[in-house]
């Protein structure tokens, strides 16, 4: 089990009693384009997803953190996925309720994570994939330090266009 305090919100790892938020933002339509979801999840499937969810990055290659307020509430999630243990590194997704964006919370939960799979993960570099028109996640991730390494043009295709994503990238500090 997974649990990191920082100074606005704690990342932990999942737990069965998420099932309800985690259905709701997982089938939450206007998410689908950054997560590249074409049809909802029904709970059985993710409450199977839940049973699993605490395995070890090495063998799941992924791992979802629940991003929760002081007072336990549920605000998103923050993910590493596609960890590639050979070349040590890991994709890095985030994503709060419209309530809780632009306060700090994010930062607050990709600094965690950053030093996290840095420091006790033993991960070289981490990357984020963020849509061109996605300004808020852009200026999120370079605010942590990532820097913009490239264009990948016409990359996600949704409803009917195609759209350019940046690729982000930060290489570990820990020697």
């Amino acid at each position: 089990m997974v649990t990191l305090h920082g100074e606005l919100i704690n990342l932990r790892s999942l737990k069965f009693q998420d099932l309800p938020f985690l259905y709701s933002l997982e089938n939450d339509e206007s998410l689908w384009e950054l997560s590249q979801t074409q049809k909802p999840f029904s709970k059985e499937v993710l409450s199977n997803y839940l049973k699993t969810a605490q395995r070890d990055i090495q063998e799941a290659k992924q791992l979802r953190l629940m991003i929760i307020s002081k007072s336990n509430e549920p605000m998103g999630f923050i993910d590493l996925f596609d960890y590639d243990e050979h070349n040590n590194r890991a994709g890095v997704s985030i994503v709060l309720v419209d309530t809780h964006r632009q306060k700090g919370y994010g930062k607050d939960a990709l600094n965690l994570l950053v030093k996290f799979s840095f420091h006790e993960l033993r991960i070289h570099q981490l990357y984020g994939n963020v849509l061109e028109d996605n300004l808020a996640s852009i200026s999120l991730f370079k605010s942590v330090g990532f820097v913009n390494v490239g264009l990948k043009k016409e990359w996600r295709y949704y409803k009917g266009l195609f759209k350019n994503e940046y690729l982000f990238q930060l290489i570990s500090y820990v020697l």
